[in-house]
């Protein structure tokens, strides 16, 4: 008898257009974004998702009961390597890093029953609390991510939407938004998404293996 794969009720928060979520499988999304543009974006692409316009900080806050896995990758400027190039030169002024980052660390590392990730850039600053690099990433979780790597070199370098989309598989073209390389170079690598669900359900992934199925 084969055995049927688990759909996860998935709370996905801060969630752009989706690149962390483009490759899940087996899961029913609720994704939480404040910018309404942005979250008519992510709607589009993923239809059956349930798409709220919120601070995703207040609903995890609200709602982190409610799910099996919790994704959530808050906003990273404040915590930016940048920061230590810009400010000396005078292009950015000197600000508090953002600890609703950490909130959401200790709230759900305290509390919450199911899996759960949380994702941000490397800081500028030491680690208050230790993660996992993966790539231009910081990944916390309370299950063993076992790092990979991804060429995101395109990603990096490209200052053109229309290369970055190719990479992430999206079509932004017929979107009148604005900075449309801010909001892809904000994504999550599709792939990286994948394989950290994949680990988080217990599936063990080498590269040209097949995968090894695990007790969730």
């Amino acid at each position: 008898m084969i055995e049927e794969k688990k759909i996860l009720k998935v709370l996905n928060l801060y969630a752009g257009i989706g690149g962390n979520r483009k490759l899940w499988t087996d899961v029913q999304v609720t994704a939480v974004e404040l910018n309404p543009e942005i979250a008519k974006i992510y709607q589009d692409f993923f239809p059956e998702d349930t798409v709220i316009v919120a601070d995703a900080h207040q609903y995890l806050l609200d709602h982190y009961k409610e799910f099996d896995f919790i994704w959530s990758s808050p906003p990273c400027p404040s915590h930016s390597r940048l920061n230590t190039f810009l400010v000396p030169i005078g292009n950015r002024n000197i600000e508090y890093p953002d600890m609703r980052l950490y909130q959401e660390i200790i709230l759900l590392k305290n509390w919450f029953k199911g899996k759960w990730v949380i994702e941000n850039v490397i800081p500028y600053y030491d680690l208050l609390i230790p993660g996992t690099l993966i790539d231009r990433h910081i990944f916390w979780s309370n299950f063993t991510i076992i790092p990979f790597t991804l060429d995101d070199t395109i990603v990096m370098k490209a200052s053109d939407w229309r290369s970055i989309q190719v990479v992430y598989g999206y079509d932004l073209s017929e979107y009148k938004f604005k900075d449309k390389t801010k909001i892809l170079r904000n994504c999550v690598h599709p792939e990286t998404g994948q394989r950290i669900l994949e680990q988080a359900r217990g599936i063990i992934r080498e590269e040209n293996v097949t995968q090894t199925k695990l007790a969730i």
